[in-house]
């Protein structure tokens, strides 16, 4: 029998990585249902945050991602409804993207899904301990922001 090192016993770099395989492959799947894919949930809800509408070229940087990538996704939430584009009146070569109503309907209905999605993977832990979890997480992250744009653009090349 191979006794692990005592400094390897508890790491959980491999569990946090297998349960936000679940967690995304869970809220994948309720996105589909949506007609969603994480960027458009992420999209929308900058857009959300934005207060609703946001410049094209502000959005991209928003978003990190090149303009041209950004045409092709808004075009998709654009042919669903979930959003509008038009050109600005003070400035008509910019761009003013926004949230429908049904855009954000769509996103109210895809958070709660994927609130179901959580609770789901994270059912066995009491709400004391799902908080208790997420505040180790929010402190573990302190000061290392994430390049989400980059991990979607490695999970869905065509962002």
């Amino acid at each position: 029998m191979v006794v692990a090192p005592k400094s390897a016993i508890h790491r959980s770099s491999a569990l946090m990585n297998h349960l936000a395989r679940l967690i995304r492959m869970a809220s994948e799947q309720e996105l589909e249902a949506l007609g969603l894919r994480a960027r458009h949930l992420v999209a929308l809800t900058v857009m959300r945050e934005n207060g609703g509408a946001t410049g094209q070229q502000e959005l991209a940087t928003e978003l990190g991602m090149d303009r041209t990538n950004l045409v092709g996704l808004l075009n998709e939430l654009e042919a669903e409804g979930l959003i509008l584009r038009r050109r600005a009146p003070q400035d008509r070569r910019r761009h003013i993207v926004e949230l429908t109503p049904a855009g954000e309907e769509r996103l109210a209905a895809a958070e709660a899904a994927i609130g179901a999605a959580e609770d789901e993977v994270l059912g066995a832990l009491s709400d004391r301990q799902r908080e208790q979890l997420f505040e180790l997480l929010q402190q573990a992250s302190a000061g290392r922001a994430p390049d989400c744009a980059a991990a979607a653009a490695e999970r869905e090349p065509e962002c």
